[in-house]
């Protein structure tokens, strides 16, 4: 059996700056474990899915981003003994460690949503989290009728992607001359369009512009792919805002709207190997502290990025505030034998594009209040609540240009 000082589960942003920062500060014996080939950048996905990037530059070699320094085990893995500080991966290999980092991410169960797999393999149903490229496809082939965009009941990567696919796209539908025969509609089973106050009340006034309508309140159920319906339960707080006459359909204590094309973002679960482990919590997510990020159960155990249960979004901008702390308290447990006293404080991030050439930058805290960072000042941009082309630039240049040149080789940004 190998040990390191330091085993890190996945090679995501989360686990690829963990181990950058730490090398950073010259800790040795470090580990990744990731089996893909290959690392996307995948905040793009979104544009890439409006024709206006090109999915390539998205994608890098794993190879290339893996610290100098730091052994990558190209594998699975398929089990995890906290109490004996073990790691065991699909080829049946053991690993054991001093400290573990947990950063898999998370993965798709089209399970949850009866259809929705055979909705994907028919070409029916689109998603930028799969196929952006295919996104695009259908967007740019669409010759009207009811655009539903929606999204499962299950927590998903950044929160509000599923609408800014659909403000591109109406852009989009605009230029070609098909919007004038579309109805729009956003089917969710939240209550709000957004979380943050200040953001919500920009994006409603997004909504009046496109004329675009909501409906709050929505559980996707299923997907009927061969009659192109899409069926949904109605939670206590369900609403709707500018009623569109879509074909409707009703069976049993479900409502189906028929659709000709359809977005939405697959049901999202921790890892096997996460929900059958000591580490998780009920809903199946790792267990962390929401300040310090390591399990209270296992103090040389910590979490981040998409799988950790944090009551905030699952975004590349939350793990960028969450790695300085990981590798904080790791460097403390290991020189002094206590934690550090940075704590997190549950800031996420959501660039969310309203149209091509503007933005609105969510930024905010476990307490959805709306923190935004005093560095954009500099760009010129005194309310980001509000869209602005500067923020479209951010998204569309720098925040890739950061991405890959300083948030993968260990710098704070």
């Amino acid at each position: 059996m190998t040990h390191y000082k330091i085993l890190v589960i996945g090679g995501g942003t989360a686990g690829i700056m963990v181990a950058s920062q730490l090398r950073k500060k010259d800790v040795k014996s470090i580990a990744i474990i990731e089996p893909s080939e290959t690392h996307y950048y995948q905040p793009a996905w979104t544009l890439v899915g409006a024709g206006t990037y090109d999915y390539k530059k998205t994608a890098r070699p794993m190879e290339s981003l893996i610290p100098k320094g730091v052994n990558w085990i190209k594998d699975f893995v398929e089990n995890v003994s906290p109490n004996k500080n073990e790691i065991t991966t699909k080829n049946g290999n053991k690993y054991s460690y001093d400290y573990l980092v947990v950063s898999p991410g998370l993965i798709y169960d089209f399970s949850l949503v009866e259809g929705l797999e055979e909705a994907f393999k028919m070409g029916v149903v689109c998603s930028n989290y799969t196929d952006p490229e295919e996104t695009w496809n259908q967007i740019k082939h669409f010759k009207g009728g009811t655009a539903l965009f929606t999204q499962p009941t299950t927590p998903i990567k950044c929160g509000g992607a599923p609408q800014k696919i659909m403000y591109l796209a109406e852009n989009h539908f605009k230029k070609t001359g098909v919007k004038s025969s579309t109805n729009i509609v956003f089917a969710t089973s939240g209550g709000v369009i957004f979380g943050v106050k200040e953001i919500a009340k920009t994006l409603m006034n997004v909504v009046d512009r496109k004329d675009i309508n909501l409906r709050f309140g929505h559980q996707l159920k299923k997907i009927d792919p061969k009659n192109k319906i899409a069926w949904y339960a109605l939670g206590d707080n369900q609403s709707e805002y500018n009623h569109k006459d879509v074909k409707m359909h009703k069976e049993g204590n479900l409502i189906g709207i028929q659709f000709d094309f359809m977005h939405t973002a697959p049901p999202s679960v921790a890892p096997k190997f996460i929900q059958n482990s000591e580490l998780a919590e009920e809903g199946g997510w790792m267990k962390v502290s929401h300040t310090t990020m390591q399990n209270p159960d296992f103090h040389n155990v910590f979490g981040l990025g998409d799988v950790a249960a944090l009551p905030t979004a699952k975004t590349g901008a939350a793990i960028r505030k969450q790695v300085p702390i990981v590798v904080d308290n790791i460097l403390k447990l290991i020189n002094e034998n206590t934690l550090g006293k940075m704590e997190y404080n549950g800031y996420s991030s959501c660039p969310l594009v309203t149209d091509y050439g503007k933005m609105v930058l969510a930024e905010f805290d476990y307490k959805n209040n709306f923190t935004p960072d005093p560095k954009l000042k500099q760009m010129l941009i005194k309310d980001s609540s509000k869209e602005h082309w500067r923020l479209w630039m951010l998204k569309k240049y720098m925040l890739p240009y950061l991405y890959w040149n300083k948030m993968m080789k260990g710098e704070n940004v």
